[in-house]
């Protein structure tokens, strides 16, 4: 889920071109779980091998990763590792959304609905530990770098960017901010025409680049009060938040009592499900890694064709032409000029 501060978080639009030589820290769980939302055909179902093995997942990772590359991106994929206790919750309730989810679904199959089945299918998106395998070889195949998080992939995203090591964390949610991220950027992984909801209309859908400094700046905040405003709509680890407490609500509760404690004391009746104190060293004391190192390589031709052409039946055509985008026609090569310069360590 994520927390909702969009509606008060200053934002500005960019293009994919603004990040050239930019070492992005990508979500890598956000965006896997899009491409297998969005990646699916008209029935709703997900695209598969000839064993059945889900492949949504590596044709989204392909053929954004060679985008980012095109322009210069440096990306880095941060993968989830064990999530806190305290998120429990929100992980059961996310589970009970999806297996209701499917059963909507399988009615809508049942009845020939294949446009409602599709809302549905996309709802039922499920990450599992083979796809992240999977999806950590491409990257080792593609010559880009991954981290693998102890526990938040956006706490560990956010630490890089405090550290200097990327200039942005990448995720849909707001939640790095909380973690201090240094910048945010949103809709890296999901630029260009997207069809609405439930509509059969398309929009455009561009990058947003937010900046902490910024932010704490516009809204008069200190980072521990936008994590009081952020406690207050609902966070993964309360997921309840208050009861018709929105963001703007929040923001203005926290700036005219100064604190989150006495905001909940000017709502008379209002107790958290859990101790506000708890929520706020997860974001302040985040468990996190400086074990790693990022280094682009120059991408491995004929294993990238064998796992995805030989073993998932990836087109073999549109591989290579994905591919040609970075690579030589002729000998498949880098290219010796911008190239040599842009995989050097990074």
């Amino acid at each position: 889920m994520g927390v909702d501060l969009k509606d008060i978080v200053p934002r500005a639009r960019i293009t994919l071109q603004d990040l050239c030589n930019r070492v992005m820290a990508i979500d890598s769980y956000n965006a896997l779980y899009q491409f297998l939302s969005i990646i699916r055909q008209p029935d709703g179902t997900p695209l598969r091998d000839r064993f059945g093995r889900v492949t949504s997942h590596l044709s989204g990772l392909l053929y954004r990763t060679i985008n980012f590359l095109e322009v210069g991106i440096k990306p880095v994929y941060v993968f989830d590792g064990k999530p806190p206790e305290i998120k429990e919750a929100e992980i059961s309730r996310r589970r009970q959304v999806k297996e209701e989810a499917a059963r909507r679904y399988e009615e809508a199959i049942t009845r020939g609905d294949l446009k409602t089945a599709k809302t549905y299918a996309q709802q039922t998106a499920y990450l599992t530990d083979d796809m992240c395998k999977e999806a950590k070889q491409l990257l080792d195949l593609l010559g880009v770098p991954w981290v693998q998080a102890p526990s938040e992939g956006e706490a560990q995203a956010a630490y890089m960017t405090i550290r200097g090591d990327a200039y942005a964390a990448a995720s849909q949610d707001y939640d790095s901010l909380l973690f201090g991220a240094v910048r945010l950027v949103r809709n890296l992984t999901i630029s260009g025409r997207r069809k609405l909801p439930r509509r059969d209309e398309y929009v455009e859908v561009q990058p947003e680049l937010i900046e902490l400094r910024k932010v704490l700046e516009e809204l008069q905040l200190t980072r521990e009060q936008l994590i009081e405003v952020a406690i207050l709509v609902g966070t993964d680890y309360n997921p309840d938040g208050v009861r018709g407490v929105g963001p703007k609500t929040a923001l203005k509760l926290i700036k005219s009592c100064g604190s989150l404690d006495k905001a909940l004391k000017a709502l008379p009746g209002v107790e958290l499900s859990i101790d506000p104190s708890e929520v706020k060293r997860m974001f302040l004391e985040p468990h996190v890694t400086d074990a790693y190192k990022l280094e682009w390589r120059k991408p491995d031709v004929n294993g990238i064709l064998k796992f995805l052409c030989d073993e998932r039946d990836f087109s073999e055509e549109r591989v290579l032409n994905a591919l040609d985008r970075i690579l030589k026609t002729d000998k498949l090569q880098p290219r010796q000029s911008t190239l040599e310069v842009f995989f050097k360590k990074g």
